[in-house]
């Protein structure tokens, strides 16, 4: 097979995605900006924003046993943190390629001639098997622009995976909230699955839980606002796996 045929290796299709338009480097180049501010001004408050950045994934290295943190000499010091290092800056990489594929999806379906190449579906304008359907009425414009948007949640093995995460660690946490004495620190596993935007959702939620009516209220406030948070990450996963795909069937040119 000649090279200029030969499909591309995954991480090569993540790394153009990762730096091939102007989202993707603005993303990385902020990320860079937030490195900068953790070395040089390490007491501010956004000295740790590299790892809202770079959430959820950047968020699993709580709990990986090595990072910063590690004793057992220098070597396994600076072992555990270039392993912590490496997998920061690869969590920034897949971030990027998150929003490459997103821009790169749009520009696709908005590129000329592009409905031309998709398939009809049976339930479209001029397609044959609309008539003789059982006089079943069709989908409003609504519902199927919702559905082609949540549709990359649920059509990949990644995006599936990822919901399934999310869904035992809402569930968890839920138990622990209602059925367990003390809940203890059973809300950091949905924050870390659902970031950035479950901590957004626990700052929403966490206000209710000071007045005393409705402080059993916040638990069901959380859950939701970290389940549409999980939701949408899973749409973005599900865009970069479609969009791999693609790439992967696609020969280089």
């Amino acid at each position: 097979m000649p090279n200029g045929s030969r499909p591309r290796s995954l991480p090569h299709r993540l790394l153009a995605l990762a730096t091939g338009n102007w989202l993707s480097r603005a993303y990385l180049a902020v990320f860079a900006l937030s490195l900068l501010v953790m070395f040089l001004f390490p007491e501010s408050g956004f000295a740790m924003s590299f790892l809202l950045l770079t959430a959820p994934l950047s968020f699993m290295s709580m709990v990986l046993p090595l990072g910063p943190g590690t004793e057992g000499g220098w070597a396994v010091e600076a072992a555990a943190i270039g392993f912590w290092a490496v997998w920061l800056l690869l969590c920034a990489f897949v971030n990027a390629a998150v929003l490459g594929a997103l821009l790169t999806r749009s520009a696709n379906a908005a590129s000329p001639g592009s409905r031309a190449l998709l398939p009809r579906s049976p339930g479209s304008p001029g397609s044959p098997g609309r008539e003789g359907t059982g006089g079943a009425r069709p989908a409003s414009p609504r519902s199927r622009g919702i559905r082609a948007l949540l549709a990359p949640a649920v059509d990949t093995w990644l995006a599936r995976g990822y919901l399934a995460v999310v869904a035992a660690s809402l569930g968890f946490f839920l138990v622990a909230a209602y059925l367990l004495p003390d809940p203890g620190f059973a809300g950091i596993w949905p924050i870390m699955t659902t970031a950035p935007l479950g901590v957004v959702a626990f700052l929403v939620a966490s206000p209710v839980e000071w007045s005393s009516s409705l402080a059993w209220l916040s638990p069901l406030l959380f859950t939701a606002g970290a389940a549409l948070s999980g939701l949408c990450n899973a749409v973005l996963l599900g865009r970069l796996a479609r969009t791999l795909r693609a790439r992967e069937a696609r020969p280089a040119a």
